[in-house]
C-alpha cells in the first residue's frame, strides 16, 4: 500500500510537471522572444505633436508591445511626403489628415488606401492674437493678417470654414499669409509676421509663456467633430494583414480609454519621452487644452457624419476632387470588433 501511494505521488508530480511546462510553452508562444519575435510596423505621423497623445501613450506604456508590435515612429514632415512614403511601401501604417486618403483615392482606383481608425476628432490649431482680447469674436479678423496653414491643408480648409460659419470672406474680409513654412510659423509670428496667426501646439502656449501671442479662440471648438487625425494604410494591406490591424487598434483603443480616465499631468508624464525639447509646464498645459475641448476621439472609429462634416469643409474650400462613398475609404469593422472585445 505504501509503495502504490508513493508511485501514485510520482505519477502527479510527473503530470504537474508536464502540466506546467504546457503551459509555459503557451505562455511562451504568446510573449517576445528570440524564437517569437516582435513583428515591426513602420508607422509614419504627419508631424510630431501633443495632439496626437493617446499614440504616445500606447508606445510609453507598451500596449503595441504587448500586443507583439514593435512600432518604428518616424516623422512624415508633412501630409504629402506622409502619404508618398504610404504609397512607396515604406510606410505600413500613417498617421495623418483624412482629406490624404481622399485625395489618393478620388486620383486613382488602382491603388486604394483606407483609414481604419482616428486619433483626434477634432481640429488641433488655435488662433493666437498679438495682444490679449478678452472677449474675442471671430468679426475680430476683418481687415486683419492672419498667418496661415498651406491651401489644401485641412487645417487651412478648416480656418475657412470658420470664417465663413462667422460671416467672413477668406482672402476678402481677412488678408491670409500662406507663404511661411509649417515649421517656421511660430517665430514668424514672433518676429512680426500677421496681425494673428493659425498655430498647433505646443508652438502656441510656448508663444503664450513668452509673452509674445495669446490663444484667443480654437479652430477644433468652432469647426465642430471631424476625423482629423487618422490612421491610414493600403487597403491591400489591410486584407492581408488583418490580424496586425486588429493588434495594432487594440492597443490604441486601451490608449484612448486610459487618456481619457486620467489628468493632463497623469498624461504629460506619459508622452514626455517624445517632447523632450518641451517644458513640462507648457505640455500640461497643452495637454489641458486639447482634453478640455475633447480633441481625442473616445475610440477609434470613424462615423459617417463626422466623414460628412469633413467632405464639406472641403468642398466649401473648394478643394474637393470629387466625392468618395464612406465604404469605399473608410473600414469600421475591426474597431468595432475591438471595442466589443475591450468592454
Amino acid at each position: 500500500m505504501p509503495s502504490l501511494f508513493r508511485s501514485r505521488k510520482g505519477i502527479i508530480a510527473v503530470l504537474l510537471v508536464i502540466g506546467l511546462a504546457v503551459i509555459g510553452g503557451i505562455v511562451k508562444a504568446f510573449l517576445p522572444s528570440e524564437e517569437n519575435p516582435l513583428e515591426t510596423l513602420q508607422v509614419v505621423e504627419v508631424t510630431r505633436s501633443p495632439f496626437y497623445a493617446p499614440q504616445y501613450v500606447a508606445l510609453s506604456k507598451g500596449f503595441f508591445k504587448e500586443e507583439g508590435l514593435d512600432i518604428q515612429l518616424s516623422n512624415g514632415f508633412g501630409g504629402d511626403k506622409t502619404m508618398a512614403a504610404l504609397l512607396s511601401g515604406d510606410a505600413d501604417i500613417v498617421l495623418v489628415g483624412l482629406e490624404a486618403g481622399v485625395y489618393v483615392n478620388a486620383r486613382s482606383a488602382a491603388s486604394p488606401v483606407t483609414a481604419f481608425g482616428q486619433v483626434s476628432q477634432t481640429d488641433g490649431s488655435f488662433l493666437v492674437s498679438r495682444e490679449p482680447i478678452d472677449h474675442f469674436r471671430w468679426s475680430d479678423l476683418r481687415g486683419k493678417s492672419l498667418l496661415g496653414q498651406r491651401k489644401g491643408g485641412m487645417p487651412q480648409m478648416v480656418s475657412e470654414y470658420v470664417q465663413r460659419k462667422n460671416g467672413l470672406t477668406p482672402h476678402k474680409d481677412v488678408k491670409i499669409i500662406q507663404n511661411v513654412d509649417y515649421k517656421n510659423l511660430g517665430s514668424a509670428f514672433a518676429s512680426g509676421t500677421g496681425d494673428f496667426a493659425q498655430l498647433f501646439e505646443p508652438t502656441a502656449s510656448m508663444l503664450e509663456k513668452e509673452g509674445k501671442g495669446y490663444v484667443v479662440a480654437s479652430f477644433g471648438v468652432d469647426s465642430g467633430k471631424l476625423p482629423y487625425a487618422t490612421y491610414i494604410t493600403r487597403a491591400q494591406f489591410i486584407e492581408e494583414h488583418p490580424d496586425v490591424i486588429h493588434r495594432f487598434l487594440r492597443a490604441l483603443y486601451r490608449a484612448q480609454k486610459w487618456t481619457h480616465e486620467h489628468s493632463p499631468e497623469e498624461i504629460s508624464d506619459a508622452i514626455a519621452p517624445y517632447f523632450t525639447d518641451t517644458d513640462r509646464e507648457v505640455l500640461v498645459r497643452v495637454v489641458e487644452r486639447y482634453q478640455t475641448q475633447k480633441s481625442w476621439a473616445p475610440d477609434p472609429i470613424i462615423e459617417k457624419s463626422e466623414y460628412d462634416h469633413l467632405l464639406e469643409v472641403m468642398r466649401q474650400a473648394g478643394e474637393l476632387p470629387g466625392t468618395i462613398p464612406y465604404k469605399d475609404i473608410i473600414r469600421t469593422d475591426i474597431a468595432e470588433a475591438v471595442i466589443e472585445e475591450q468592454d
